[in-house]
């Protein structure tokens, strides 16, 4: 089964190197795509000496979709550029996929450096409902499931949580016990709780049907930081 890990990017230079290697300590893949959406800083240049590197029109959602359509894999992981895989994580993965049921799946999370509010926070996520999943925990699919829900839908936030939401209704859907760990600096520039009660809103957005479109300027993608 080839597996391919795709990383979307934005002024990622200080975070990008780890993240790779995270990669390739977790276990085989056939290939690590990042795609960048315009960094104005070193990203490209440190990401193009550990793995392929495309540009895409700037936006996680197009950019997975780009990486997606460029991966030769057959089993497609979606990373964030500051979230790192634990050792064995992709084989944790390939293992889930192998059940006939499953499509698709997520990790827990963890965050780094790890606060006691942010174990709180972290620690929901061992609860498996499929509206927690957000995409710092880490997403594979099967090619085939992704490509039969469209792929990600081209919002400008929730893609994370609507793509989860597709692929449940597709298949089956994992909830692994295997953690990813992600960085706690939007938690560290604004102050935990706050952040987490930002986050909170956004998410009942999410939940009550809001459009994205509206509520996109409560969350910036933009600056190598989110």
């Amino acid at each position: 089964m080839k597996l391919s890990v795709i990383i979307p990017t934005l002024n990622e230079a200080e975070h990008i190197r780890a993240t790779i290697d995270s990669v390739r300590t977790s276990g085989p893949c056939h290939e690590i795509i990042v795609v960048d959406g315009g960094s104005t800083d070193e990203t490209r240049a440190i990401a193009a000496r550990h793995a392929q590197v495309i540009r895409a029109d700037r936006g996680r959602a197009r950019q997975m979709n780009a990486g997606a359509e460029a991966a030769a894999g057959d089993l497609l992981l979606f990373l964030h550029a500051d979230t790192h895989l634990s050792k064995r994580a992709l084989d944790s993965a390939r293992r889930a996929i192998r059940s006939e049921s499953v499509c698709a799946g997520t990790f827990r999370l963890r965050f780094q450096p790890a606060r006691p509010a942010l174990r709180f926070f972290a620690a929901c996520t061992r609860i498996p409902w499929i509206k927690l999943c957000f995409g710092d925990r880490g997403l594979f699919t099967t090619r085939e499931a992704f490509d039969a829900v469209g792929g990600f839908p081209d919002w400008p936030v929730f893609e994370d949580l609507e793509m989860c939401a597709r692929l449940a209704d597709h298949g089956g859907f994992a909830h692994l016990s295997a953690a990813v760990t992600t960085s706690a600096r939007r938690f560290q520039r604004n102050g935990a709780l706050r952040q987490q009660l930002h986050n909170l809103r956004l998410w009942l957005h999410y939940v009550v049907g809001t459009s994205p479109a509206s509520v996109a300027h409560l969350y910036r993608y933009d600056d190598g930081r989110g």
